[in-house]
């Protein structure tokens, strides 16, 4: 596992356990990195064998819909109320009656109000949580909190009743879409979901039909991470629906999902203004990695910039898994240049500086695309650092990844988002999985 600092970020939804060792980092603009170049060679894969461009494929993704919300914990706003008050203090204007008058709230014991034991009633330490003001009573359409479910949820965030923050729609999502499924989580460090996917399918122009799938990876040290991760998603997407069904080649269809992709974060930039770049010079453009597959029948097409990653897994698992994208990392490219060996470089501090990303201050950019055609039925995975910094080489994620995944992808890719969070968690986590069909009879690879 590489052996990368944490991310800075704190304020966990869900304990940590497991037992990998060693945070790892979240991506971020290069320290004392040169220009990009391709980094190091195109992977050897040893499963799917390189193909020659010249078969037209076509995917389409579809936007990533939010999960059930995962429960947050107390922020600060939620402070108790003092032990003792004042003997002329004032009463409170929304209490009518002593506490123990009231109901006991669903969710006593979520907010510390009052002890019990100082009006009167027993239970020592516990306190109750005081019961929400007829009076004021949620709007029948406004949100309620999911900690006390009795609150209103206020413009912020945060209940009006016992101050918890409430989940983020990004913090987890889930989509299915015919044969593809994504999972997306805010993970255990992260104060938000920085990551973002699309899914989807569609046909070719021909009728055969095309899977698709996008995942962003927004960069830490940038500003609004988050937006540019999911406009990149969006464009690339779009990308892929308008050129695919047009009898577009796979391989220049995703070479122009990812040139999408980039005017859109650039975009992001330009909209800040002149005066606002000049009043925050040090800041960083928005910026986000990205990578891609396309799936038809014998062909597979992957395309990237950046550190997140793309694996082929076969069914039968006596064939080897391969990694099917190179990084845009200094890791990636002292081994490429022979300076350092793999574990020696992913071990060091600066391993997951990235050298390729989609921004308004990046390098020149250069879209890396490949085309594979598989001998026989398997998966692709296509993931942020946040799972494969947990499952790092090849044989790693085939050992993580379900026997079941290609016929119940959306059951491997949570079971892939688990690993990741059983593992720490440290960074936010983003799987998609594309089943890959079985061969047409005499459409091997040659």
């Amino acid at each position: 596992m590489p052996g990368a600092g944490p991310s800075g970020d704190a304020a966990a939804h869900r304990p940590a356990s497991g037992p990998h060792a060693g945070p790892p980092a979240s991506a971020g603009h290069p320290t004392g990195v040169g220009p990009k170049g391709d980094g190091a060679a195109r992977p050897a894969a040893p499963g799917p064998q390189a193909a020659v461009p010249g078969t037209p494929g076509t995917g389409a993704p579809a936007y990533p819909a939010s999960a059930g919300p995962h429960p947050a914990a107390p922020d600060s706003r939620a402070t108790p109320a003092s032990d003792t008050a004042p003997a002329d203090a004032p009463p409170a204007p929304v209490r009518e009656a002593p506490v123990q008058d009231r109901p006991a709230a669903s969710g006593a014991g979520v907010r510390l109000d009052r002890r019990a034991s100082d009006e009167g009633g027993g239970g020592g330490d516990d306190y109750t949580l005081q019961a929400p003001d007829p009076r004021v009573a949620p709007e029948p359409h406004a949100a309620v909190c999911v900690a006390c479910r009795a609150g209103r949820v206020d413009d912020d965030g945060y209940c009006e009743n016992c101050g918890h923050a409430q989940p983020r729609e990004r913090d987890h999502m889930e989509q299915e879409r015919g044969p593809v499924a994504a999972v997306s989580d805010r993970g255990l460090r992260h104060h938000r979901n920085e990551d973002a996917f699309a899914v989807g399918t569609t046909t070719l122009s021909d009728g055969s039909p095309v899977s698709v799938a996008v995942v962003c990876d927004g960069v830490s040290s940038a500003t609004r991470p988050d937006e540019a991760s999911l406009a990149a998603s969006r464009a690339a997407n779009a990308s892929l629906l308008d050129a695919l069904p047009r009898g577009t080649h796979p391989q220049q269809a995703m070479h122009e999902a990812i040139l999408a992709a980039s005017e859109a974060v650039n975009a992001l930039a330009d909209e800040q203004g002149v005066e606002a770049r000049e009043h925050a010079p040090q800041q960083n453009a928005p910026a986000c990695t990205i990578v891609g597959a396309v799936v038809t029948a014998g062909l597979l097409v992957v395309g990237w910039v950046g550190d997140s990653r793309a694996y082929w897994i076969p069914v039968d698992r006596s064939a080897p898994a391969a990694r099917l994208t190179e990084d845009d990392s200094w890791a990636a490219q002292m081994v490429a240049a022979g300076l350092m060996g793999e574990a020696e470089a992913y071990a060091d501090h600066r391993a997951h500086a990235i050298t390729g990303w989609l921004g308004a201050d990046a390098y020149e950019l250069e879209p890396h695309t490949a085309a594979f055609k598989p001998d026989r039925p398997g998966v692709v995975v296509v993931c942020t650092d946040g799972l494969w910094n947990y499952a790092e080489s090849a044989d790693e994620m085939a050992e993580a990844v379900p026997a079941d995944a290609a016929a119940r992808p959306l059951h491997a890719a949570r079971v892939l988002v688990g690993h990741a969070l059983d593992g720490g968690g440290h960074d936010n986590v983003t799987v998609a999985l594309v089943p890959f069909p079985a061969v047409p009879q005499g459409a091997g690879s040659a």
